[in-house]
């Protein structure tokens, strides 16, 4: 599990990295939208996972789980641009970031899930 954390995790920064760093090239987005607010977006998708660390080391392993869960499901979000616009209009490098959060983050989302019904019983 900490390696799929972990993997999730990075995959998630470098997409917000990337999406903050190449804003102005992204179709389709909001302008109220800016480089800051895509790190604080970040870093508030984080503080789940984070959370969910803190919990599980506290021994609240359904906790833990649960927001694992929640981490996890928080990448599939990355879909969310291709309601702004289609995939053959975004870049391979932005595909290939939206791509690698949404498996990974499902991944651990799934991962979490039978963790916590197995907590469970």
């Amino acid at each position: 599990m900490p390696i799929l954390i972990a993997a999730y995790t990075l995959a998630s920064l470098a997409h917000f990295s990337h999406n903050a760093e190449y804003i102005a090239f992204y179709p389709g987005l909001p302008a109220w939208m800016t480089r800051e607010s895509v790190y604080l977006s970040w870093m508030a998708v984080a503080s789940v996972g984070a959370g969910a660390v803190f919990a599980s080391w506290r021994g609240w392993k359904r906790i833990g789980a649960a927001l694992l869960v929640v981490y996890g499901l928080l990448g599939a979000d990355g879909l969310l641009h291709y309601t702004l616009a289609l995939c053959s209009q975004h870049t391979l490098a932005t595909n290939l970031t939206i791509f690698a959060e949404v498996l990974l983050g499902v991944a651990l989302a799934c991962a979490s899930a039978v963790r916590l019904s197995r907590l469970g019983k």
